[in-house]
């Protein structure tokens, strides 16, 4: 397919890759520090070559990796996902009965309980070797019955794993606690009117937060989900020790793909923060993704004048009171929020994300927010190269600050044309690359990723 009539989502930074490759000894500007020894997966959507799903969120799923060891950058490798769907079973069957495993597992990967999950949010999560060869499907020992998120929380004292699955009939949305040795331990549907793509949740110390957002189930081909002005948008608060129980909090419509994080504030109330956009750039962004060509129900202008781009947010939700308050907390366009893991569902000063994550044009940086003092600093790379999400990497001091450790992110030239693993100091987000390693092709912007260390520490 032509670059020059290819859709957005199949050119430039975007454009997939024929094949598998192995590359070995990967060049190294700078010193990789010698605690990064473990894996970097992540995971996006790589179509076959001269396939076109017809969405960004649609192609196979792909997984890039880079093995860190002693200072070294050991290899590079990329595998499809062997999914059903790879194998060209459908998703559903002859009989109206749902394959799910006919899925992409295009999203995420994950480790739990020793294992490592490509993630999609249709149906079940697909078990990978650290090599990147495809196990199989994973329903958890047959427990699991409905789609997995790809956005599932691990709680860090206790090692569970929290996540839902939503579908286009009900129950619409269940929830799912998975214990640390893996096994699925609680599932529990949650009422909401219908069939939303519900695509990431919060989890504090003692609560579950639901997005119930108007981006709702519409049949058509590619991804059957497009805004709905009739739906409305509430958020739902569930004590995990009461699960089924949701006390919902009405907000403004807007969609949100990602969440950064959530805590609880000494007064009790749910604050989470959030990459939130707008009705006008939510529409804005759908159509160049593959989705209707919708114009904004505010009129052509809105839809015109429309960024496209999320910004971050903040909702404080009082569980008592019933009283919700929406606070933007920077102008700046971003996506792909993240934290240190060690803080997910717990107060924390730092929060990272991608800026300016246009899929076609603008500057792009590396963010760090510091909510104690409200500033922002940023690792610029300017137009023509695109940052992946940032993952934060604690160090192993004992004591050591929440931002002590290091970013690891794929940035890929706008043009597609090359790659490097970014190495930034948490620290010193603006500061010069702590490395970055050459890799042996451009890899497509994608989505999630993980590290995966060697030896997982003692939690």
């Amino acid at each position: 397919m032509s670059t020059s009539t290819a859709p957005i989502y199949l050119a430039g930074h975007l454009a997939p890759v024929p094949d598998e490759i192995d590359a070995r000894e990967l060049p190294v500007t700078g010193a990789l520090p010698a605690e990064l020894t473990g894996r970097y997966l992540r995971n996006g959507p790589n179509p076959m070559p001269g396939e076109d799903p017809g969405h960004w969120f649609t192609g196979h799923g792909m997984l890039h990796g880079i093995r860190l060891r002693d200072g070294r950058a050991d290899w590079y490798r990329n595998r499809w996902v062997r999914t059903g769907a790879l194998a060209g079973r459908p998703f559903i069957r002859l009989d109206g009965t749902l394959d799910r495993t006919a899925v992409v597992a295009n999203t995420h990967v994950i480790g739990h309980a020793g294992k490592i999950l490509a993630l999609v949010e249709n149906g079940f999560p697909y078990e990978v070797t650290d090599e990147l060869d495809t196990v199989g499907p994973c329903d958890f020992g047959g427990a699991l019955t409905t789609a997995m998120t790809a956005h599932p929380k691990t709680d860090p004292t206790t090692g569970e794993l929290h996540f839902f699955g939503y579908g286009f009939t009900p129950p619409y949305v269940t929830y799912h606690r998975l214990a640390a040795d893996g096994q699925l331990v609680e599932s529990v549907p949650i009422e909401v009117p219908g069939p939303t793509m519900m695509h990431d949740f919060a989890v504090t110390e003692h609560h579950a937060v639901f997005l119930d957002l108007p981006m709702t189930f519409q049949l058509r081909k590619g991804m059957p989900f497009d805004w709905s002005d009739e739906y409305g948008a509430r958020l739902g608060v569930m004590r995990l020790d009461r699960p089924g129980e949701v006390r919902w909090f009405e907000i403004n419509p807007c969609y949100v793909f990602h969440v950064g994080n959530a805590h609880e504030d000494a007064a009790g109330r749910i604050v989470l923060d959030v990459a939130r956009y707008a009705r006008a750039d939510i529409v804005a962004l759908w159509g160049p993704l593959g989705g209707a060509e919708a114009t904004d129900p505010a009129g052509p202008a809105a839809t015109a004048a429309a960024s496209g781009l999320a910004r971050l947010h903040r909702f404080t939700l009082d569980p008592v009171s019933g009283a919700v308050t929406e606070t933007p907390l920077d102008e700046r366009g971003i996506e792909f929020p993240t934290v240190d893991d060690d803080r997910a569902g717990r107060a924390g000063r730092y929060l990272y994300a991608v800026g300016d994550a246009g899929l076609a044009s603008g500057d792009n940086a590396i963010i760090r927010f510091d909510a104690q003092h409200g500033t922002t600093s940023a690792h610029e790379l300017g137009p023509d190269h695109v940052a992946g999400e940032a993952v934060f990497v604690p160090a192993a001091a004992p004591g050591r600050a929440e931002d002590e450790g290091w970013l690891l992110s794929i940035v890929t030239r706008r043009d597609g044309s090359a790659s490097e693993l970014l190495v930034l100091d948490a620290t010193d987000v603006a500061g010069a690359p702590v490395a970055t390693v050459t890799l042996p092709r451009g890899v497509p912007s994608g989505f999630h990723g993980s590290w995966i260390p060697d030896a997982a520490p003692e939690r």
